[in-house]
């Protein structure tokens, strides 16, 4: 590992092999030989010929597929110093490898025809990738739903206590983020199209002069192309880039994935402070250099911080896209080198740290109980005012004594950092006649979250199943943090 230089903490520390191996420089270089080789295939299957004679042959086409892996780098990078051009240097270093070849490479393109279309394809892989590992995300968190769907809680409103909830109510809330997250991926997905090779300004006009102005073949060009590369279509119109609003569309993506796994960390983070869930924590991990006892959650905080990243990169394709000019101007060009791989590479760790946190959540049940029953007694009083009009008493005056009396408690609570002692006071105010036993009676918080049990169960069956089941074949990722 080289440590006189810069190196990403997003390749360093988060993001997978997989993901980092979608943006390296070989899927980058071998993706641009493969769109080389389609463009000559296509030419040649479309019978270029001069003075009857075909321009591209079928030995050409197989010494170029013979090369298309073993990249020649150094030779490139010594052509790219005297030229300055990243594409005719890889142009002319396939030449060196296929030097019957050499004279037809990169033949009617522009560079745009490689750097365009490769970076659909990039993007294309890596938002298979994430679509993969969220939908990892959907299944554990299902799980933890089935397994907590009946464990009643504390809820909170503007994290006071509020009406309770259960456990696995609560984590469908997080699921439902991610699934509304997924659909928006695969829409995107479903909409990724080629550029195809268009031109110098998206005119075509090469090709134009290559085949003697032959429309009907012309037309044929980007929907070979794009099969041959494994896509449905080209994007029917372009100037020399694919719209730059494309790039936008995926970051957005992204960002809500990373708004959707921002909320759930936080939420984590709240409940390990109340000691009633709590993230992976190893046995020989290091919560704090000073204080040895602590346990932070870490991973949760991590979640957070680089979601924050990827959130606010997606303004760059925004920006990037609002400000071009006319048909081409080359100022996307560092930001997109910067803007698209890093918030792949961000949102791919968010959701390996996701899988992990996810899988290894510890849930305190006698502490959440704690905690419940600690506040249940005001959450009841509704249903004790009923049963004391039932046993004789006014509506209205049993409202009021229990007001003043929930007053009262609260201030041993607050005040003096008593117990809540509402039942107490209920049980020794004769005008409710209930004795403490009674009261009791009312104290099972199963009584207290409504519907959610059924909630889980429905949401997990009508919604979470169907997408599991359309894509089995994805399950069965499990994350691995670096650090």
């Amino acid at each position: 590992m080289s440590t006189d230089k810069y190196i990403s903490p997003l390749s360093e520390r988060y993001a997978s092999k997989e993901m980092q191996y979608i943006f390296s420089q070989d899927m980058k270089f071998r993706t641009w030989r493969k769109l080389w080789i389609a463009l000559a295939e296509t030419e040649m299957e479309l019978g270029l010929s001069q003075n009857g004679k075909p321009v591209i042959t079928q030995e050409q086409i197989d010494e170029l597929k013979a090369h298309a892996e073993d990249i020649n780098y150094d030779v490139a990078r010594a052509r790219e110093k005297e030229v300055r051009h990243d594409v005719m240097s890889h142009v002319y270093a396939y030449g060196q490898q296929c030097p019957k070849a050499a004279g037809i490479i990169h033949l009617g393109a522009t560079s745009c025809y490689v750097g365009d279309n490769t970076d659909i394809i990039v993007m294309t892989e890596a938002l298979k990738l994430v679509k993969k590992k969220l939908v990892n995300v959907i299944a554990e968190l299902a799980g933890f739903a089935e397994r907590y769907k009946d464990l009643p809680t504390l809820a909170f409103t503007h994290f006071q206590p509020a009406q309770p909830t259960t456990v696995g109510k609560r984590a469908t809330l997080w699921t439902q983020e991610f699934c509304l997250d997924l659909e928006d991926l695969d829409y995107v997905l479903s909409t990724m199209k080629l550029l195809g090779s268009k031109g110098t300004t998206g005119t075509q006009a090469s090709f134009l002069e290559l085949f003697d102005g032959d429309q009907e073949t012309i037309d044929r060009i980007d929907p070979m192309i794009a099969q041959k590369m494994g896509f449905e279509k080209c994007y029917p119109v372009s100037g020399q880039t694919y719209s730059r609003k494309v790039d936008t569309r995926v970051c957005n993506v992204l960002a809500g994935i990373a708004a959707s796994a921002h909320k759930m960390s936080n939420d984590i983070r709240l409940l390990q402070h109340l000691k009633e869930v709590e993230e992976p924590f190893e046995k020989s991990q290091i919560g704090s250099s000073a204080m040895a006892y602590k346990r932070n959650p870490m991973r949760s905080e991590r979640i957070a911080s680089l979601s924050r990243y990827v959130m606010i990169d997606a303004l760059n394709p925004a920006i990037t896209s609002a400000t071009q000019w006319f048909e081409r101007t080359l100022d996307d060009s560092a930001n997109k080198r910067l803007s698209i791989p890093e918030a792949f590479l961000a949102i791919d760790g968010i959701l390996d740290l996701c899988l992990n946190v996810v899988d290894g959540l510890v849930v305190y049940d006698k502490v959440i109980a704690k905690h419940l029953m600690s506040e249940l007694p005001f959450m009841a009083t509704e249903n004790i005012m009923m049963d004391a009009v039932k046993m004789g008493g006014n509506r209205q005056e049993m409202h009021e004594k229990i007001r003043e009396l929930s007053m009262e408690a609260g201030t041993h609570v607050k005040r003096d950092g008593g117990e809540n002692d509402l039942l107490e006071l209920i049980a020794e105010d004769p005008a409710f006649n209930m004795t403490k036993e009674d009261l009791q009676q009312t104290m099972d918080p199963a009584r207290y979250v409504g519907r959610a049990p059924l909630q889980v169960e429905k949401f997990l069956r009508e919604v979470v199943e169907p997408i599991l089941a359309e894509n089995k074949g994805l399950l069965g990722v499990k994350a691995e943090i670096n650090v």
